[in-house]
This record gives C-alpha cells, sequence and structure tokens, in this order.
C-alpha cells in the first residue's frame, strides 16, 4: 500500500517557476528585484518574455522557455511532472482574457496534482518566499500515477 505514493524533495535550494500574464509582467519583475538576495540562492526558470525582462531587471540567471502562447506554459508544466519544479510563482491577470487559457489551466491543474506550491497574487508569493520552508529541506507525497496505470491495465485485462 506504500507503494501507492511517492516523496520529491525540495532541497535547501529551491527549483522555482515564474510565470506572469502581460499586465503583471512588472509586478512580477519588481517583486523578483526586492527579493533577489532571497531568489539569487534558488534556480530560477521562466516563460519567454518573464524571464529575459527578470534577468535583464535584476541580474539573475533566469532560464527562459517559451513564451507561454507558443508553449511554455507546457514547457514548465512538463518540468513539474519531472519532479524539476518544486514552487510556482504564476502572476495570471483575472482581469484579461488570454488567447491560451486552455494552456493556463492544464499548468495550474498539473501544479495541484503534483503538489506544487502556486502564488498566484504578491501576497501569498511574498508568504511562500518568507516560510521558514524555504531555508531547508520539505517533503511532498504525490500519488504514484506509475502504480494509478498498472492498477487500470490490470482491471481492463480483467
Amino acid at each position: 500500500m506504500e507503494d501507492r505514493f511517492v516523496t520529491f524533495r525540495m532541497e535547501k535550494a529551491k527549483h522555482i517557476a515564474l510565470v506572469a500574464h502581460d499586465g503583471k509582467k512588472k509586478e512580477m519583475v519588481d517583486w523578483c528585484d526586492r527579493n533577489k538576495e532571497i531568489l539569487k540562492s534558488h534556480f530560477l526558470c521562466g516563460t519567454g518574455t518573464t524571464a529575459r525582462l527578470i534577468s535583464e531587471k535584476t541580474g539573475l540567471p533566469v532560464k527562459g522557455y517559451n513564451s507561454g502562447p507558443l508553449g511554455g506554459d507546457q514547457q514548465i508544466g512538463a518540468k513539474i511532472v519531472e519532479g524539476q519544479i518544486d514552487f510556482m510563482v504564476f502572476l495570471w491577470d483575472p482581469l484579461e482574457a488570454q488567447p491560451h487559457d486552455p494552456d493556463v489551466k492544464a499548468l495550474l491543474r498539473i501544479a495541484v496534482v503534483y503538489d506544487i506550491p502556486v502564488a498566484n497574487n504578491l501576497a501569498t508569493a511574498d508568504f511562500m518566499l518568507h516560510s521558514e520552508y524555504m531555508s531547508g529541506t520539505y517533503d511532498r507525497r504525490v500519488e504514484n500515477f506509475n502504480r494509478t496505470v498498472q492498477d487500470r491495465v490490470e482491471k481492463m485485462k480483467e
């Protein structure tokens, strides 16, 4: 029964995804600039324009993926599935429709499925960044999806 879950360990140096819609990019860049002393101890990645703006303004190294509408949200989602992202700050604009809303929803869904902490506003991002868990390790327990698939296959064979 214990194989129903797998544990992902977040190390002291976290892998943080930074994503912001156009109307929130300035807020994200300013937040990163205010918190660069903390962020410099972690591995940062983000979608295209957001990653580049943060890097240029703050000097922080940020691995850039494609822009959201061009697959960047999906790239970050894949990294979450692979266990390569520990948490995400995703400043989405609730007052502006996005052409890639299905991708946004898929990214947020996968973050919940894999128990990734997500901040969707600056207050939550501040709480996460200044949490006691930022300076230590943390174990996330996630359903063992390989086992779930194996059980489904066995059931369908009956």
